[in-house]
């Protein structure tokens, strides 16, 4: 196709026909690649050879070539390209494709050649782009510098993300990161100014200046008077004589800047200057006080009566009778008198607040309500902390970190002791017996709803927050009992409840239950009567045996009340004998023995039923 006969437009012309039909079909790229690749050699003309290699990169380029015809296609093209890029005074253009195709290229000679692949990412690592910037940078030089470093750290950032763990990765991570540091201490370095020697030292003798400025004399100021005639506001309060000062408008400035200009000024200003400037301003307001004309008294100076018109004029209009003038002087009584009634009126009386509304305990709760819903919703677009601080206990101080523990610590001691001693207030009859309570809401009881609501929406996430909650309640109701007998009790109620409300979603692999059992401080026989339950379903069989053999073996105040589920558990299901005998084989010797037989479908009744506070 580029024979010697040939000239180049015609080359040109063919060529351009063979790339219409490749673009028209690919499966034609490696027969038209395979004949023009010849052409790449020096004996060809420049413009023939630009065409050939942009074509060549192209191919390697394009999407729509499949990835097997392009490995086959790189063997052949490969030692052509690297007789390019070695060839002495070669075409810039036609290096520039050939690199954009050697680029191309890398991936799939790396995917099938490991061997090449680590001479190639070896000789990556080695090169230094930044080498030309040791030489004096001219901006042609900062160009190809900042061109070379950049295609290069795309090129290996690339590499990297393709396959994050390839052996490769750290070296290319080092690499990169090495290769950001130089380039900023660089072009960083060389675009920052530097401070003349001469301008240091006048800097330096300027501040040598200002601290010795305590012992120089006052610098004199005069005020010079105003000028005659008509001024304005900024001429009275103008102190500087330069023309140019003078004509700056301070109304474009912002206010912030010109608030601390001023206020730097003030600061830094002696105070004797300043009590010559303002004895000057008052002085001038002074001399123009004195220059402006008398105003005229309104009480004594006739209205609509002119100098001209006191010389006589007679009248030409009939005298008036006494009828018309008492008419006349009873209407000019009332007009002097209705200014008066209307300034009367328009003075201001004593201003007085509404009084407040009365406070009762509904508003009250409402109110307290509406803050604890907005703390929660603080409290849930805080993120949990990255890395978990150690527990401080119950010695720790609510909201000193003013993360989401902190604000829950918060509100679980609002929850549990702001309304400690309050709750067991009875009314009593005439007869002495307690009337019935009335229903007002509750500020305690509607943060326990929250609480409570709060912990069902993820309970396996937030786990912790119902143990630290019910520990607040079970302190709380220990301080309550040792001041009052009938004092109402929180702690079974809530935690009877949350066990309600999560053991539905539990699943054999949970292991929520157990750390809930084993770190809230009081199980009772309500709340093992709970996990006795789980075992109607065989597959939670396991998870149950397990969170009570857990308070067995970690609780030893819980040991006997779990024991003793654990052997209601083997009476009352047929599918959880095994397991459950097994715990009994080893913490009750002669229970199975004993009770098998005659008294294998009989329950005994030494199950205890007392809470056991751990």
């Amino acid at each position: 196709m580029a024979q010697q006969n040939m000239t180049p437009e015609e080359q040109l012309l063919q060529l351009r026909d063979a790339r219409k039909l490749v673009l028209s079909d690919v499966k034609y790229y490696p027969n038209i690649v395979q004949v023009v690749l010849p052409i790449l050699a020096p004996t060809s003309g420049p413009t023939v050879r630009r065409w050939v290699a942009d074509f060549i990169a192209e191919a390697f380029a394009s999407p729509a070539l499949p990835s097997k015809d392009k490995e086959t296609l790189c063997l052949l093209v490969l030692e052509h390209l690297k007789q390019t890029l070695e060839r002495p005074k070669e075409d810039p253009y036609v290096l520039q494709s050939a690199i954009m195709a050697a680029a191309s290229i890398y991936p799939l000679a790396m995917r099938w050649m490991p061997s090449t692949a680590s001479r190639i990412m070896n000789a990556i690592l080695n090169f230094n782009p930044l080498k030309l910037a040791n030489s004096p940078m001219t901006p042609k030089t900062r160009v190809l510098v900042k061109s070379m470093e950049k295609t290069t750290r795309m090129l290996l950032i690339h590499l990297s993300k393709r396959d994050p763990h390839n052996p490769f990765a750290p070296r290319i991570q080092q690499y990169v990161e090495r290769l950001l540091r130089s380039r900023s201490e660089i072009f960083d370095d060389a675009s920052r100014k530097r401070a003349f020697a001469e301008q240091q030292a006048a800097y330096i003798e300027a501040k040598r200046q200002r601290l010795s400025a305590d012992t120089a004399p006052a610098p004199h100021v005069q005020v010079q008077p105003l000028a005659p005639g008509p001024n304005s506001l900024a001429a009275i309060f103008t102190l500087t004589g330069n023309t140019g000062l003078q004509g700056f408008d301070a109304a474009q400035m912002p206010a912030p800047m010109a608030a601390r200009i001023a206020v730097s000024t003030l600061s830094r200003l002696d105070p004797q200057i300043l009590t010559l400037a303002v004895t000057g301003i008052r002085d001038r307001l002074a001399s123009l006080a004195a220059t402006q004309a008398q105003a005229i008294n309104p009480d004594t100076a006739p209205l609509g009566v002119e100098e001209d018109d006191d010389d006589y004029e007679p009248d030409y209009y009939a005298a008036e009778d006494t009828e018309q003038i008492l008419n006349k002087l009873d209407g000019e009584a009332q007009e002097e008198q209705a200014p008066k009634l209307e300034a009367a009126s328009l003075a201001l009386g004593a201003f007085k607040l509404p009084p407040a509304p009365s406070l009762n305990p509904d508003i009250a709760a409402q109110a307290g309500q509406g803050t604890v819903t907005r703390v929660f919703g603080a409290m849930q677009q805080l993120e949990d902390p990255i890395v978990k601080k150690p527990k401080a206990g119950i010695n720790r101080l609510a909201a000193s970190s003013y993360d989401r523990d902190s604000w829950l610590t918060v509100i679980t001691r609002l929850a549990t002791r702001a309304s400690a001693g309050l709750e067991n207030v009875s009314v009593k009859d005439e007869n002495g017996s307690a009337l019935a309570d009335r229903n007002r809401p509750s500020l305690s009881n509607a943060i326990r709803e929250m609480l409570y609501n709060y912990v069902l929406e993820d309970f396996r996430k937030r786990i912790e927050v119902a143990v630290a909650w019910l520990c607040e309640e079970w302190y709380n109701d220990a301080l309550q009992k040792r001041y009052s007998t009938d004092a109402p009790l929180h702690y079974d109620k809530w935690a009877l409840k949350l066990v309600d409300g999560f053991f539905p979603y539990l699943n054999p692999q949970d292991k929520v239950l157990t750390r809930f059992l084993g770190e809230i401080p009081e199980v009772n026989a309500s709340i093992l009567a709970r996990v006795t339950k789980l075992c109607r379903d065989p597959s939670m069989v396991q998870l149950a045996i397990t969170s009570l053999l857990y308070l067995v073996m970690m609780k030893p105040p819980a040991r006997l009340l779990a024991l003793n589920t654990v052997q209601d558990i083997w009476f009352e299901y047929e599918d959880a004998r095994p397991m459950a005998g097994k715990v009994l084989v080893k913490w009750r010797p002669g229970f199975i023995e004993s009770h098998s037989g005659s008294n294998e479908g009989s329950i005994p009744s030494g199950s205890s039923g007392v809470a056991v506070a751990t």
